[in-house]
């Protein structure tokens, strides 16, 4: 197990002990196959959105080459056309079981290998992951809209989905800033990544008209947030005009609205964003809400039926419940890559749109 030594700087009052820290990266590492893949838990499926969070987790953890060998997966299974499918059996490469490919969850490699690299000042690693990100950007910027919006996904026969997702497209200009640092590290602009990042955060931030309507979805209330999108006094008042709905006093944050279900993962993403907002302490009180959802062993369940016949539910631990914990906690705790990558203040923005 890691030591609780290199999981000091991962302690929070009321949150983690550096004990607990450890036991839950160990949990992960537990997690990981053997190729770098890091599935939902064994026997269930890889997404490579949640793939990269649990490697982001690992790394701000200390655990540097279990996350490159989760970014090493990434690189050897990338489809031609710069995606990867949606899911996969228990991370197995060669058995996807949804072959259709997710814009946002193709994005996510450019946060992550940023994060890698600012945990490791690893330039050849940059090198390698260099072309993996610039053909991810590509696979998902085929999808932009003209009005900026990026379309959820391509189906097994390669049809696009025009359709948009708020949540998806916010966390898609997150990802589009990193790439941009990425870029910028490496010396090669690229001008067009900027402006589609500039019309992308134009239409989040002010056309709700361009997404599907999933506004009974926490994500769609703080994602815009936490993506860098809307800031400032637009991004309090977003928050404050719905805490009361999503947010359960000493429970958590609601998935979903009006089901009596708070969830780990949505309750760590909103602690993030209130950091990334300078509430630190309303970050930590969220995180402090959710201790009822730890498990032994280290890893958190899913989510919690608080009302009717209270449960656990689905009874689930997944990796990256605990690896969204860990990084809200790295990130209040002054973890400099993890601040970096979610606070957002060294990232580039992308060129303002010529319309709206």
């Amino acid at each position: 197990m890691t030591p609780p030594e290199r999981t000091e700087h991962l302690t929070l009052p009321g949150v983690l002990t550096a004990g607990q820290a450890a036991e839950t990266v160990a949990a992960i590492l537990a997690a990981q196959r053997e190729s770098g893949a890091i599935p939902w838990f064994r026997g269930h499926h890889l997404d490579p959105w949640d793939h990269t969070e649990a490697a982001m987790a690992l790394d701000a953890a200390g655990e540097h080459d279990a996350a490159a060998r989760a970014y090493e997966w990434l690189a050897r299974h990338q489809n031609a056309d710069g995606s990867w499918y949606a899911a996969y059996h228990d991370g197995e490469a060669d058995r996807p079981t949804d072959r259709a490919r997710e814009s946002n969850f193709c994005a996510y490699v450019a946060v992550g290998v940023w994060h890698h690299f600012l945990t490791t000042g690893d330039e050849a690693f940059l090198d390698r992951m260099w072309p993996v990100v610039r053909a991810a950007v590509a696979f998902v910027l085929a999808l932009q809209q003209p009005g900026g919006q990026i379309g959820w996904k391509r189906e097994e026969d390669g049809t696009p989905v025009a359709d948009a997702l708020l949540t998806g497209s916010a966390s898609i200009h997150h990802a589009l800033r990193c790439a941009l640092a990425v870029a910028e590290h490496r010396e090669e602009p690229q001008p067009d990544w900027e402006l589609a990042t500039g019309a992308l955060a134009h239409a989040v931030a002010h056309h709700p008209e361009r997404f599907l309507d999933k506004s009974r979805y926490s994500m769609d209330w703080y994602y815009p947030v936490l993506g860098g999108a809307v800031t400032g006094p637009a991004a309090k008042e977003r928050i404050e005009s719905r805490w009361d709905d999503f947010v359960v006093p000493g429970l958590g944050v609601r998935c979903v609205v009006p089901n009596p279900w708070v969830t780990g993962g949505e309750s760590c993403e909103l602690a993030l964003t209130l950091w990334a907002m300078g509430e630190s302490d309303r970050a930590v009180d969220i995180l402090r809400s959710i201790g009822h959802l730890r498990a032994e062993g280290g890893l958190y369940w899913t989510g919690y039926v608080f009302e009717g016949d209270r449960a656990v539910w689905p009874e689930e631990l997944t990796t990256w419940t605990a690896g969204s914990l860990l990084l809200a906690v790295a990130a209040l705790g002054g973890d400099e890559a993890t601040a970096a990558v979610f606070g957002g203040e060294s990232l580039p923005r992308g060129l303002a749109p010529d319309c709206c």
